[in-house]
């Protein structure tokens, strides 16, 4: 008889360990499970200011989340073959914009809210937007990836979310700067 419940015993703490490893992984997120610099890729379509065609629109950023529910972004982003404002040219050369700000909050099921604040400088009293970006977002792969589609966008200089939204999405992962990461 004990021969048998040690042989009973030895498959049941293997699938208890299992389920233990399983439970351990897969605990849910909380705006903790984001902490870190994030590499983007963005792409989709744009409304067009003057009414036309949606624009094209390809871009890259590093989004650092502090764990805590608020973030910043440095970009450059291209919008029907045109360089944002002040992302330079090929005289002066090219860069990222900076200075872009925003808070997000992930349920324990990894889906969440992201808000991107372009904070471009408008004149105070206005009613102006300086820009601002509403996505929702999916994370996964234990945290390192993350899964967004823009759901509202209100323009620089306008007064109100822009109608209908674009159909911008971007994907990124974790940048682990002591190793390399294969996605495929």
């Amino acid at each position: 008889m004990n021969k048998v419940c040690r042989l009973l015993a030895i498959p049941a703490l293997l699938l208890g360990l299992n389920v233990m490893s399983a439970t351990a992984e897969d605990n849910g997120c909380s705006n903790a499970t984001l902490k870190g610099d994030y590499g983007f890729t963005i792409d989709g379509n744009q409304p067009n200011p003057d009414g036309g065609a949606q624009l094209p629109l390809k871009g890259v950023a590093i989004t650092h989340f502090d764990g805590a529910g608020k973030l910043t972004q440095r970009d450059f982003v291209v919008t029907g073959g045109v360089l944002n404002p002040g992302q330079g040219d090929a005289e002066s050369g090219f860069q990222f914009t900076t200075g872009e700000t925003g808070s997000y909050s992930l349920s324990s099921d990894c889906t969440g809210r992201m808000e991107i604040d372009l904070n471009t400088p408008v004149p105070p009293g206005s009613g102006l937007s300086p820009g601002i970006i509403k996505l929702m977002i999916v994370v996964t792969h234990h945290g390192n990836a993350i899964h967004t589609v823009v759901a509202e966008v209100t323009a620089p200089f306008a007064t109100g979310p822009s109608v209908p939204t674009n159909t911008t999405s971007s994907d990124a992962w974790k940048i682990d700067r002591d190793r390399d990461h294969d996605h495929d």
